[in-house]
């Protein structure tokens, strides 16, 4: 068996503090350095007065898809600046999955954009994030 690298032990520590994670009942589909993968099923408590699922559904899970991608290099990171565009509406019983990509890495910024697909590929949400890169690491 190998060790976990430093992205998952990074992550894995982070979303078992990460109550509102657990809660969105999102599922870790891939961790690597300034990358990640989560997948989340949007859920009828999750639904706002259209029926449609509540825009601060995917920005949340656009946001921890952000915060563990930005962590993984292993430096504690705090995002400074997010926006997202809901590009298509989602209903009770989709799967959604949001991919974290890192666009621009310095020594005290970072850029990641995340796309959000539905269960058919469809992209649902495009969100963008600029986290401040701490001096403190993590301690795994």
């Amino acid at each position: 068996m190998t060790e976990k690298s430093l992205a998952h032990k990074v992550v894995d520590q982070m979303f078992d503090h990460d109550a509102f994670s657990q809660w969105l009942g999102i599922e870790r589909v891939l961790i690597e350095t300034g990358r990640c993968v989560l997948r989340m099923k949007i859920r009828k408590e999750m639904l706002n007065g259209f029926g449609i699922a509540h825009g601060g559904i995917t920005y949340s899970l656009a946001d921890s898809a952000l915060a563990f991608a930005s962590n993984s290099h292993g430096r504690k990171s705090v995002s400074v600046e997010t926006s997202i565009s809901h590009t298509v509406a989602m209903r009770e019983g989709d799967e959604i999955t949001a991919t974290a990509e890192e666009v621009s890495i310095s020594e005290k910024i970072a850029v990641y954009y995340i796309t959000i697909k539905n269960h058919s590929g469809k992209t649902v949400a495009l969100f963008k994030g600029t986290v401040y890169r701490t001096s403190r690491d993590w301690e795994v």
